[in-house]
């Protein structure tokens, strides 16, 4: 049987699994689904449409799928996808999607969503993120895969960061982060390629020598988008990591942040 305290709230129609634990004060929505082995502490908010995987932790005062505060949005059905092995820290806050885009926000799989983050309606975020504290998703963001956004880091609506992308301390990101590249500063801007990151995700010292060239081709020689993209083709080795960055620039929609 669940361990479910006794001052919890579960609206009937929750689907919950055998294994979860729920602690006091937690209050459980309508057409909320909770899958094995998933823990929530005192005073964790969960609303519905929402579809929460295996293995997930909530901390206290977290709100995980709430209605959206967009303007746009009336009263329509939207939902919450989440996957298994996600943290998410005290105070943070996650909203499901709007009907005039995906209709839903989508979480990954082993994401830390550390304390006070917000993630917006409609974004989408990959594996093995780190939202660091503060930090927040405007609505219809987009993040790849190991991405980590520094604390208080501000990304402005339909902005993406690519996989293996890095944030400094209060950045504000209005345009789209190539993959595996570093911004930092104010106003915020390139700071050279993520290496001390990709190092600690075990990629080769030739992985990382490659992407540095691709990168001083793209960012250092004044260079047109489909210029650079050209001199890549020619002067580096096509491996898996090089087609990750010239994917996330070409797939941009606001522009890449140079």
């Amino acid at each position: 049987m669940s361990e479910i305290h006794q001052t919890a709230i579960i609206d009937p129609s929750a689907s919950i699994h055998d294994s979860v634990k729920i602690g006091p004060y937690s209050v459980i929505g309508p057409d909320v689904v909770i899958a094995e082995k998933c823990q929530l502490n005192s005073h964790v908010v969960l609303k519905g449409p929402t579809n929460i995987g295996p293995g997930n932790k909530f901390f206290s005062f977290c709100v995980i799928g709430e209605d959206t505060p967009d303007l746009k949005y009336k009263g329509e059905k939207s939902g919450l996808k989440i996957g298994q092995n996600n943290t998410f820290r005290e105070f943070c806050k996650v909203h499901r999607g709007t009907e005039i885009d995906l209709g839903y926000t989508k979480i990954g799989d082993n994401n830390l969503i550390m304390p006070g983050v917000m993630v917006a309606h409609d974004c989408v975020i990959g594996d093995g993120n780190i939202l660091v504290d503060n930090s927040a998703l405007a609505g219809h963001v987009e993040l790849g895969d190991h991405v980590t956004l520094g604390g208080y880091t501000l990304v402005h609506q339909f902005c993406k960061l690519g996989s293996y992308s890095f944030t400094g301390l209060a950045s504000h990101i209005t345009m789209d982060v190539p993959a595996f590249t570093r911004v930092a500063g104010t106003p915020t801007k390139q700071a050279g390629l993520n290496a001390v990151g990709l190092e600690r995700k075990g990629f080769t010292k030739e992985e990382i020598v490659n992407l540095k060239k691709a990168y001083k081709i793209f960012f250092r020689e004044g260079l047109k988008v489909e210029e650079a993209i050209e001199k890549i083709h020619i002067e580096c080795k096509l491996d898996d990591k090089i087609k990750i960055f010239i994917d996330s620039v070409q797939h941009s929609s606001r522009g890449v942040l140079r």
